[in-house]
């Protein structure tokens, strides 16, 4: 067997284990000795029975004197009953119902328990120990034998039916048999200034620690590690991109200006600076690389415009994707509008439908008129990079001379994709690739910033238009539901509108254990979509226009929901999170959102942006049923920051980054996302990752780390 033997070749792992392990992204042995432990259990303190006192917890070593099992007559639950005795003296032990124990422990035999003592009236008894069989008892710390009792005790992240004991006991022979066969990936100067553990020594210590210092030296060496990757792997690619070529544009100062002078609002500072810095880079023959952070409706959109304009009066074309069908199509909406004066043919693709300018034509016809360069801007979903599943033999788009990729909510877009896209008439790859520009509303906190997005350069949109007011953001618990149902009705009737989401379409009975507080909540109680609307068309506000919006409607059913939201024909909209992006209602001034405690805050904040988009008073009403210190902490949070930016440094302060968009994708363990916290610590492991690739930028003297960052590409898939 090898590191990269599958696990259906691990003994004593069958095929029910097989698909539990597969289900957690363990798929080879390499991934059962990367699955680290989230905590530990202290079963250290080994002491003689004659010690025992209340509390705990304590390990003791002895011999199983008695063992029976007796059912109570009142609860009518079965107790595993025993005597363990040492050379000390002898304790009472009981297992609740756990039958099986007396055909695995058997008299005589030697055992270690864990676990704490219980004293009732005079007497003493271990209540639920965990249990291992020994050769023999030795009073010792830290004895290599133990597995379950008796030392610090690992406990790894489960899934149904994989505990932690099954993991220690299939783990643990592998360490034995492979923990000096993995390779050292970390150059051995970096082991040296950091002062880690040897690779075989960090594995042993963070899966079977001698002492919880030791096993916070192992996460130390092994979170440093995953971060470094990370950044090697975004500067490389950044160098990458460096070599390929681009259309260098020169920006057309008189253009810019006169297009900017004929809006009808000002550009703030913030457009009018990540715009020029956009522009600046489209003028070098090098690929612009940059991701334009901004709040929901602070004018990201614009600042694409300018640089489409630019782009295509020099004489080349571009290409701008969206996420969703709702979102290309307005964005199609605006750019035209905009645009109109200057002459730009704009065409929209989508799975279904296909436009040039305002008039719908087939898609073979839009796709040869792209081809041809007569389309300037082609806006759509994916459909721009992927042939549609119901037109066998279709060609996908190609252009003639693409130079700008623009995309919403999608902050990578490699080289491979780039080239794609920019398929002429001629077969194969041209040799430039566009320039790309990727917007978000999600503000990305500066670790991760530094990280999982350090190969693309920022720019910020940190103020909102002038004239908008700030949005009033209020926690509704249950017993003023009334009040705020009578406020909505007083909004609409001064000619407001209303959004109302939902966590879910459709109501369900099953049982969900939740994150925030751990416990068992009914997902009936979450408030569904049709339910919803039912409720509030009936019963709630019978007089007034409540529509409903959901994912599993048909696109065409859709669009005659917003248009008639649009066309205020629509007063209440219940809708689940398919309004987060895009979805643009001037008059709309409230934002109830049902279930709060559901969606991150993140998400929260780009429901918030949905209104607040005009001169009216604007409202988030924020419904939960369900308390804890983290929903509070998070609620109270998105009520006092008005600023995602500053969310977002607050939301990673309480749940840790794996909960930001493109964290969990990139597969980092919970030790290093706990790292990203620290700024300072990931600037310095950035700065040894710059360091190192300036001496050996393509690893030729590191072939080990250049191995693991081939797997690191081959994990996050990213083109």
């Amino acid at each position: 067997m090898q590191l990269s033997t599958p696990i259906e070749e691990i003994p004593r792992i069958g095929p029910q284990y097989q698909k539990r392990l597969k289900r957690m992204g363990i798929k080879t042995i390499r991934d059962l000795l990367s699955h680290f432990p989230h905590r530990y259990e202290d079963f250290s303190n080994i002491i003689p029975i004659a010690q025992a006192d209340a509390g705990g917890p304590f390990s003791f070593q002895g011999k199983i004197l008695e063992i029976r099992n007796l059912r109570t007559f009142r609860k009518k639950m079965i107790i595993t009953q025993a005597t363990l005795g040492d050379e000390s003296g002898k304790i009472k032990v009981i297992w609740f119902n756990q039958p099986y124990l007396i055909n695995t422990l058997k008299k005589d035999e030697f055992v270690c328990l864990a676990g704490k003592v219980t004293k009732k009236n005079s007497s003493k008894y271990l209540s639920n120990p965990a249990y291992e069989k020994i050769r023999n008892w030795k009073l010792e710390i830290g004895n290599s034998d133990l597995t379950h009792t008796g030392r610090l005790i690992p406990v790894y992240p489960e899934t149904e039916g994989v505990s932690s004991k099954w993991l220690r006991f299939i783990i643990k022979p592998l360490l034995t048999k492979f923990g000096d066969k993995i390779p050292d990936s970390l150059p051995a100067k970096i082991i040296k200034e950091n002062n880690f553990f040897p690779i075989e020594k960090a594995l042993w210590q963070i899966h079977f620690p001698d002492s919880l210092k030791k096993a916070e030296e192992a996460k130390r060496r092994f979170s440093f590690e995953e971060i470094f990757i990370i950044s090697l792997f975004v500067l490389r690619e950044r160098m990458k991109l460096m070599k390929e070529n681009a259309m260098a544009m020169p920006i057309n100062i008189e253009l810019i200006k006169k297009f900017t002078e004929g809006l009808p609002f000002n550009l703030t500072n913030d457009q009018r600076k990540s715009a020029w810095q956009a522009l600046k880079d489209m003028e070098k023959n090098r690929p612009m690389n940059r991701l334009l952070e901004g709040d929901v409706g602070s004018g990201k959109t614009m600042v694409a415009m300018i640089a489409a304009l630019n782009a295509v009066k020099a004489g080349y074309q571009m290409a701008f994707m969206a996420p969703t069908e709702i979102l290309a199509k307005q964005h199609f909406k605006t750019f035209s509008q905009f645009l109109k004066k200057s002459k730009i043919n704009i065409g929209l693709i989508t799975g279904k439908e296909s436009y040039f300018k305002s008039k719908k034509i087939p898609r073979k016809e839009l796709l040869e008129k792209t081809k041809l360069g007569e389309t300037d801007i082609l806006i759509g979903t994916h459909a721009l990079i992927q042939n549609p599943k119901n037109l066998k033999g279709t060609l996908g788009v190609k252009f003639k001379n693409l130079a700008l990729v623009v995309i919403d909510e999608q902050h990578r877009f490699g080289v491979e994709q780039r080239a794609r896209l920019c398929q002429g008439p001629s077969a194969g790859y041209t040799k430039t690739i566009p320039h790309f520009l990727s917007m978000t509303a999600t503000p990305i906190p500066r670790t991760l910033a530094l990280t999982i997005y350090g190969d693309l350069d920022i720019s910020l949109i940190q103020e909102l238009p002038k004239g908008r007011k700030k949005i009033i953001t209020k926690v509704i618990p249950p017993k003023k539901r009334k009040e705020a149902y009578d406020f909505i009705r007083e909004q609409i009737k001064e000619g407001r509108q209303a959004f109302v989401i939902c966590p879910r379409i459709e109501p369900a009975n099953n049982l969900q254990l939740t994150t925030d507080n751990l416990q068992l909540i009914s997902w009936a109680e979450v408030k569904a979509v049709k339910k919803e609307f039912e409720k509030l068309s009936k019963e709630i506000f019978p007089d007034l226009k409540v529509g409903q919006l959901h994912g599993k409607m048909k696109t065409e059913e859709k669009e005659e929901v917003m248009k008639k939201f649009q066309e205020d024909k629509i007063d209440i909209l219940v809708s689940t999170s398919v309004v987060e992006v895009g979805i643009d209602i001037p008059n709309a001034s409230i934002m109830l959102i049902e279930g709060a405690e559901r969606f991150g805050l993140a998400q929260l904040h780009q429901f918030r942006g949905r209104v607040g988009r005009s001169v009216f008073q604007s409202y988030c009403l924020l419904f939960t049923e369900m308390y804890s210190k983290t929903i509070n902490a998070r609620l109270r949070a998105l009520v006092s920051c008005e600023n995602g930016f500053e969310l977002a440094e607050k939301d990673l302060a309480i749940r840790g980054p794996g909960d930001f968009s493109g964290a969990r994708q990139w597969g980092i363990p919970d030790l290093a996302m706990d790292s990203l916290r620290d700024v300072l610590k990931v600037e310095k492991i950035r700065e040894n990752a710059k360091e190192l690739l300036v001496k050996d930028p393509e690893l030729k003297y590191e072939p080990l780390l250049k191995r693991k960052l081939e797997e690191f590409k081959k994990r996050i898939h990213l083109e």
